[in-house]
């Protein structure tokens, strides 16, 4: 079974690769697009995949240790208080 985080990531991606498109003032076709999520979505599920096996945790857990843990390093990365 697919974690939620993942299964509604796609929009989000699709949203953020319009976004990059548009700052970029460029236009990829809808077949580059799917490429583009298709490549990131099997990503994300791998990474999730493996951080669920090494810590013996189910896919939804692990998607939030990953998606915890980044939030927690941009914020020591940017230096932001709480």
């Amino acid at each position: 079974m697919v974690p939620d985080i993942l299964a509604n990531a796609g929009g989000v991606i699709v949203s953020y690769l319009e976004w990059v498109q548009n700052m970029q003032a460029y236009s990829w076709s809808a077949s580059e697009v799917e490429v583009r999520l298709r490549d990131l979505m099997e990503g994300a599920f791998s990474e999730v995949k493996s951080v669920a096996a090494a810590r013996g945790l189910t896919l939804r857990q692990a998607a939030h240790v990953i998606g915890v843990g980044r939030v927690a390093e941009a914020h020591q990365m940017r230096g932001l208080y709480p």
